[in-house]
């Protein structure tokens, strides 16, 4: 039954996705059910966060139209070397929850670059267990499959590398000046524009099978989210909204392109590529490592994606976990 009515809100966000107005009448017998029963699936909407107008003699129709993610569409943007799975999915609680999932039930199935995205997440996540708040059809929200036979210490400046990845599926479209905050967050004229969460299951000493979670931010409604701190989008920058199969097939193919190198190497050859791109290089800085903080000048990170911070008593590195950056 749920998964009956999963599809069936999935057939219904795709006929209001073109932004016009159907009827509950044309919507009913598209989906073979009552108008009542449309009516409440509709209300399901609402509450992923669509904004769904009603008007009496006209029907239903979505504020904004705007084109659903498509595994075929993405795969048409895709090189086609790598044969990895791209699903989309319409509805999931959050796509690292889901990856997650996958490698618990099904490891066996999974290749490297395997990917899972949604189009609503329901209870997305960021770092810190912070909410990550995504609008249906404005947003990108993906999850990757990696492994590491070489265990957990060789993952050290994965988010780092992740946020390069991210950086350089931009640039095709035009957004070629975007900057990295550590340890993984990405920035676009001194606003945030991304965030990447890491995620491993594995145990210690054996092959660690890490989620690559990325959430983007293509064309966020005016006012409409309050996530804590400034944000920016990519329609904003460009002033038009990309095709999003087409950017998410550009940050799949360069993740595709430099997690094979990054799993050989480690991050130590991606160093200078990523100081290139430090949004506080140079500037003073404070960390806050759960009650304690400390403030010095950001001197770029080391091969193992460990932040260098300059204080009075010389280079001090700090590596992920419980660490906050914010400009002083």
């Amino acid at each position: 039954m749920r998964q009956a009515s999963k599809l069936i809100r999935q057939h219904i966000l795709a006929l209001l996705s073109d932004g016009q107005f159907h009827s509950g009448e044309a919507i009913a017998q598209q989906v073979r059910l009552s108008r009542t029963a449309v009516a409440g699936h509709i209300t399901q909407l609402s509450d992923w966060g669509l904004d769904v107008f009603k008007v009496k003699g006209k029907g239903y129709r979505l504020d904004r139209g705007f084109s659903l993610l498509d595994a075929d569409s993405i795969r048409k943007h895709l090189d086609g070397t790598n044969r990895a799975v791209v699903d989309v999915e319409a509805v999931l609680p959050s796509t690292n929850t889901e990856m997650k999932k996958r490698i618990a039930n099904n490891r066996e199935d999974l290749a490297n670059g395997d990917v899972v995205l949604a189009e609503v997440q329901t209870a997305g996540r960021g770092r810190h267990g912070r909410s990550w708040l995504a609008p249906v059809g404005g947003s990108l929200t993906f999850s990757m499959y990696w492994s590491f036979p070489d265990g957990y210490q060789s993952m050290a400046g994965l988010s780092l590398l992740v946020g390069l990845a991210v950086c350089e599926g931009l640039k095709p479209f035009g957004v070629d000046d975007a900057q990295l905050k550590w340890p993984n967050d990405i920035y676009l004229q001194g606003r945030k524009l991304a965030g990447v969460l890491i995620e491993v299951e594995g145990q210690i000493g054996a092959t660690t099978h890490s989620v690559i979670g990325v959430g983007l931010n293509v064309c966020m409604p005016d006012g409409q989210y309050d996530v804590g701190q400034p944000y920016s989008d990519v329609s904003s920058f460009l002033g038009h909204t990309p095709d999003r199969n087409a950017l998410a097939a550009s940050i799949i193919q360069s993740l595709w392109k430099m997690l094979p190198e990054f799993t050989q190497t480690g991050f130590g050859p991606f160093t200078p590529h990523w100081e290139a791109l430090d949004l506080y290089a140079d500037k003073r800085i404070v960390l806050q490592m759960g009650e304690k903080r400390f403030s010095g000048i950001d001197r770029g990170v080391d091969a193992s994606g460990a932040l260098l911070v300059e204080t009075q008593d010389g280079i001090t590195r700090f590596h992920g976990g419980e660490v906050s950056l914010r400009g002083q």
